[in-house]
């Protein structure tokens, strides 16, 4: 999903979108995002939208969750008068979503379908924590219609579980994976995280060969990121954590990608592999590729015909807006035709598909041919016509990105 956003217009009460963003909803595709706010413990490195319940305070729970999702859902249903032909992904993400009751997020997902109505073959995710799920728990999701699973591994190495402040013990996660597959979800995922401080390449190695061997069919691998705010942020400004190394993540990207080809996984984004076509994430495909989403929850983000807003973060005042009847919009923009190019250009970099070169300005194609010869673009895709990173490309798509927007 697109970062952080600068402050925008008010969010009208009712949620109402401009006549312009209406026409044609769901042309390129269209899912709903669920945030799911709770956390039983935060991470170190954490500046996600999540409470744990010492800090969400009165006014939300756990319990009343569904409830307030399904009304920002019938207030969705109201704005999109002409609604879209079908829902093509639902992703539920967190937090933890599995903290909620398994009844729970097949009512959401129930919700959804009643509302805009599932696609026969629609993938529905949801994120889960190894430690908050068990063998029957996944079989009740899979019952409901869930077809794919997120679980966070992180890492395979007990240290740096412990660095980023995990809760599940270094074995859990690849256990949570197979006992998922034998629930029968169609797609499981392993989400990894490297450059954690104080990870050796060893660890590293374990933790993608734990990973593979689990059976999934497809890996998410990102380096760490030191969020301002953290707490691992603080440890580092206090000298006792060194901070990333940049030369590190770039060896461990390329020993992942080694790895998790050798064992049949193919790169499609430069975070993310997959064993076969089917097994790509279609909700992340429909952010990278301008899809229309609506998102519920505290602090979800929406897409829908070029307007983009944001709900209020905190989980008492998006259950107090819906109880009055109000939209939880906190704020919105109306994307221009310049910003849209910007971001479409920004995300199908990153897509092994690429994006053709007929897309780019003359500035634009300038910047791909010096991309080209400096090694960073395919050369028989950029003859076809179109920008395709190669492996070093990957190391340095935000620097071709620059050079494709100047």
């Amino acid at each position: 999903m697109p970062g952080p956003l600068p402050d925008g217009e008010p969010v009208p009460g009712d949620g109402s979108l401009p006549a312009a963003a209406l026409t044609d909803v769901g042309a390129r595709g269209f899912g709903v995002y669920v945030h799911v706010p709770f956390c039983a413990s935060r991470c170190g490195y954490c500046d996600f939208n999540t409470y744990t319940a010492s800090e969400l305070g009165g006014g939300a729970s756990r319990e009343g969750y569904a409830d307030a999702v399904l009304a920002e859902l019938a207030l969705a249903a109201r704005v999109l008068d002409n609604p879209p032909a079908r829902v093509d992904t639902v992703f539920v993400g967190g937090g933890t979503p599995t903290l909620l009751d398994p009844d729970d997020l097949a009512r959401i997902l129930e919700g959804i379908d009643a509302t805009w109505g599932l696609a026969a073959d629609a993938e529905v995710t949801t994120e889960a924590n190894p430690e908050s799920v068990t063998p029957r728990s996944l079989q009740r999701l899979r019952k409901a219609g869930y077809t794919r699973i997120s679980l966070g591994m992180q890492s395979a190495a007990p240290g740096v579980l412990q660095v980023l402040e995990r809760r599940h013990t270094a074995g859990r996660a690849p256990q949570a994976a197979t006992e998922a597959r034998e629930s029968g979800f169609d797609h499981v995922n392993l989400d990894l995280i490297y450059g954690t401080p104080g990870e050796s390449a060893e660890d590293f190695a374990a933790s993608l060969a734990a990973a593979t061997g689990a059976g999934v069919d497809h890996v998410s691998a990102y380096a760490l990121i030191v969020e301002d705010g953290t707490r691992m942020a603080a440890r580092m400004r206090r000298g006792e954590l060194p901070y990333p190394d940049d030369d590190v993540a770039a060896d461990r990207y390329l020993a992942a990608d080694a790895a998790l080809g050798a064992a049949g996984l193919s790169w499609y984004e430069v975070s993310n592999w997959a064993a076969t076509p089917a097994a790509r994430c279609r909700h992340n495909l429909l952010y990278w590729t301008g899809g229309d989403w609506w998102g519920l929850g505290p602090g979800a983000h929406s897409h829908v015909g070029g307007v983009r807003w944001w709900n209020v973060k905190h989980p008492a005042a998006y259950a107090a807006r819906l109880a009055d009847g109000v939209s939880p919009g906190q704020a919105r923009e109306l994307l221009t035709e310049t910003d849209r190019h910007t971001e479409d250009v920004m995300l199908r970099v990153r897509l092994a598909d690429g994006l053709p070169l007929a897309a780019l300005d003359a500035p634009g194609l300038a910047g791909a041919r010096r991309a080209h010869d400096d090694g960073l673009l395919d050369p028989a895709a950029y003859a076809a016509g179109r920008v395709v990173l190669t492996l070093r490309g990957r190391l340095l798509a935000d620097a071709v990105v620059r050079d494709l927007l100047p």
